[in-house]
């Protein structure tokens, strides 16, 4: 019986063992999921870059006249170019880099298939119920608009106004985006320059409308306005386009250049935009960190649901 009771005892006590390891476990695996949760709650800047020292001594020769900055986020590092045609611009985003404006501010607007967005001052602390886009810095940029410089994927370009209350397209001095885009067609594109060139062609049509002669048309136009005769109306436009073509053809009008076809078809980008937007440096390195971001689920202005932080080094700096 002695040894009945001994042989309990030793079980009872391996009993308690076991339990007392599955309840350490427990404890364990709850602390590690606990700072899993923190981490994520409260996702750090991003840390400086990883890339090696000869690849970017290799793009320092690539690009030995041009400024290049690196911008860490929280889903990998980008490399962008600062275009010297484009100075003003240049030179007061080496000046904010410089002065570590950006660092821990926020891609607060994205949209995919079209562009990420950040550098609002306001983004740093802000709490996701607050409206963000409208932060500034008390300055503009004037507008530094080449033809050579266009919207297709990877560019880097200056947000702004809208036209209502800045005719000139002037840009934040802060604020960016980093184009997406999709890709076009032929026809897709044609269309694209229609929509650029509207102002020029409706003020045209303005113009042929009220010249003598042309009495009986403008009546027969504002008709089929007034109520609302959409089909005869196209019809009727289509005849005074023909009328106003070589008008059109002789005015200085948006047209897109062999090269942006070529790259809005096979590239992508946002076509739309070009002559309207300063276009200032490129992404050379991590482009696939652009679609990461424009991939994440996005709430009320587009804002995305998980903060997407940024951090930005000058890694070679041209003075000009």
């Amino acid at each position: 019986m002695l040894l009945t009771k001994v042989v309990k005892i030793v079980n009872m006590s391996k009993k308690c063992k076991l339990i007392g390891l599955l309840f350490l476990f427990g404890l364990f695996v709850s602390s590690c999921k606990s700072g899993k949760d923190i981490s994520n709650t409260n996702a750090p800047t991003p840390n400086p870059s990883k890339l090696s020292k000869p690849f970017i001594e290799d793009l320092k020769r690539k690009y030995p006249n041009e400024n290049l900055v690196l911008i860490s986020t929280t889903y990998g590092e980008m490399i962008v170019r600062l275009f010297n045609e484009t100075p003003l611009h240049r030179d007061n985003f080496v000046k904010l880099v410089e002065k570590k404006y950006y660092d821990s501010l926020l891609f607060h607007r994205v949209i995919k298939d079209f562009m990420v967005q950040g550098g609002d001052p306001d983004s740093k602390t802000a709490d996701f119920n607050k409206m963000l886009g409208d932060g500034d810095l008390g300055y503009t940029v004037p507008a530094e608009f080449k033809k050579e410089l266009f919207h297709k994927k990877g560019m880097l370009c200056a947000a702004r106004e809208g036209d209502d209350i800045n005719p000139t397209k002037a840009s934040s001095a802060c604020q960016f985006y980093i184009v997406q885009g999709k890709k076009f067609t032929d026809e897709t594109l044609k269309n694209v320059e229609y929509r650029i060139n509207r102002p020029i062609l409706h003020q045209l049509t303005k113009e042929y409308l009220e010249s003598a002669g042309n009495e009986a048309i403008k009546t027969q136009y504002e008709r089929y306005q007034k109520e609302g005769m959409k089909d005869s109306l196209a019809a009727l436009k289509k005849k005074i386009d023909l009328s106003i073509m070589p008008l059109y053809e002789a005015k200085e009008h948006h047209t897109f250049t062999e090269e942006q076809k070529q790259a809005y078809k096979t590239i992508g980008g946002t076509p739309h935009l070009d002559g309207s937007y300063t276009v200032y440096g490129e992404v050379i390195v991590g482009l696939e960190v652009v679609d990461k971001i424009a991939e994440k689920e996005t709430g009320k202005n587009d804002r995305p649901l998980e903060n997407v932080r940024m951090k930005m080094l000058m890694i070679q700096k041209i003075n000009k």
